[in-house]
């Protein structure tokens, strides 16, 4: 009998023991730590910070689901890996132990490197749904009570993508609901160039974006570095492109959102030999940490260099995508450890995308998502909008019946438009 854990409920971590039932043998145990009792579908958390969806609407209770799948679910959430003795120490005080883990827990949100930032200080976020609701409050604020918002990213931030996507939806409703002309909206982002999503681009994201923003109005600032937010005003330093100092920025602002820099979580971070220096667990190209062969990761907590180097610090996303084949790869390679096989199976790391702007949106492939790459493409339109809602719906519904199945593969390649799907996986 093999104890296999894994350690987060997310979408890497949920996927990750949904796929790994069809590896474990039956005398095997599966067993999730999880953070509470609910899953939440992460892509929606700009939709509820405008009102366009409610938190009930995009939770699942997992506690149902996991029972019937056999999987044993534990929500007092790690306290510490302790990875040389094999267990983990919960919350509460208990031990578990484990023959083989995977580590899937996501970031922790680095709010306090930049003083006055986030839900505790002046800002807004939408990387989890207890922040998406209180940013749902304070939209409301704005409503009654129009002014400068400034939204974007932070140095060291590694996701972009939901910072355009929810400048663009509040942008959207701000239209809908004819405040538009009262709110100069401003962007700021450690990205070297607009579209760079910390990926170097990809296609003409850099051209699109670009396009996107002066279409709406909206001022940038790129090689930014947020230095402190007050109450109602935020300061930035602007960097040239080999790291000096270009101009200083005191952004006045009734409304900010700005997505944070991510580290690991304190049960894995500073565990030598595990983490790199910012807490994320080092892999090789079968998932595994090098120095404990029984240890695999999966999704956001992943060591993944940047692209290059940039005048300001950013990070790589690691988009839904990019997770489910780290997932599929992790399964195949316990399920062949359990056998007494050697793992062999690599993710691809090819990343879609798909943005959502309220009534429009923009897509992109990467294969694969470091460059170079072989396939190299972007596009824009309102079918966005229309898939990303679509996706919603499929993923939810899926993730309820305790589907283990790759979502995004199945969704993005097999369910959308033909011409659309030619398009995602030639590029042409």
């Amino acid at each position: 009998m093999a104890e296999i854990v894994v350690i987060g409920a997310g979408l890497s971590g949920t996927l990750m023991a949904y796929e790994l039932l069809a590896q474990v043998r039956r005398e095997d145990r599966l067993t999730v730590i999880s953070e509470g009792p609910a899953y939440h579908f992460v892509p929606s958390n700009p939709w509820v910070a405008v009102g366009w969806r409610k938190r009930d609407e995009i939770e699942i209770d997992l506690v149902d689901i996991m029972k019937r799948k056999g999987i044993r679910l534990l929500t007092q959430g790690a306290r510490r890996v302790h990875a040389s003795d094999k267990r983990i120490e919960l919350n509460d005080g208990a031990i578990v132990d484990y023959d083989y883990l995977v580590i899937a827990t996501g970031p922790e949100l680095a709010f306090d490197e930049i003083p006055g930032l986030g839900p505790q200080g002046h800002t807004q976020s939408v990387c989890h749904v207890d922040h998406a609701a209180h940013a749902k409050a304070a939209f409301d604020k704005l409503a009654e009570n129009p002014g400068p918002v400034v939204i974007g990213a932070v140095q060291g931030a590694s996701c972009f993508g939901p910072a355009y996507e929810f400048l663009f939806i509040l942008e959207t409703e701000l239209r809908r609901r004819k405040l538009r002309d009262r709110v100069p909206m401003t962007f700021v982002t450690s990205e070297p160039y607009v579209g760079h999503l910390g990926l170097d681009g990809v296609g003409d994201t850099k051209g699109l974006l670009e396009s996107e923003l002066r279409e709406k109005h909206v001022k940038w600032i790129t090689n930014a570095r947020v230095t402190s937010v007050e109450a109602g005003r935020m300061m930035v330093e602007e960097l040239t492109e080999d790291g000096a100092l270009r101009k200083t920025h005191e952004l006045p602002f009734a409304y900010s959102m700005m997505l944070p820099a991510f580290r690991g979580v304190a049960a894995v971070r500073g565990i030598e030999k595990l983490t790199n220096p910012r807490g994320f667990i080092i892999v090789d190209k079968h998932q595994r940490n090098p120095d404990f062969p029984n240890v695999f990761a999966v999704g956001v907590c992943v060591a993944i260099p940047p692209i290059g180097p940039t005048p300001v610090p950013v990070g790589v996303p690691k988009t839904g995508f990019m997770i489910e084949s780290m997932v599929t790869a992790t399964a195949m390679n316990i399920g062949a450890l359990l056998r007494g096989r050697e793992p062999a199976a690599q993710p691809t790391w090819n990343a879609i995308c798909l943005a959502d702007f309220g009534d429009s949106g923009v897509a992109f492939l990467a294969q694969p998502q470091i460059p170079p790459r072989n396939v190299n493409w972007s596009s824009k339109g309102e079918w966005v909008h229309y898939a990303k809602v679509a996706f919603e719906k499929y993923f939810l519904r899926k993730m309820r019946r305790g589907a283990p199945e790759p979502f995004y593969e199945r969704f993005l390649l097999d369910r959308l438009n033909i011409a659309k799907v030619k398009e995602l996986r030639t590029g042409t």
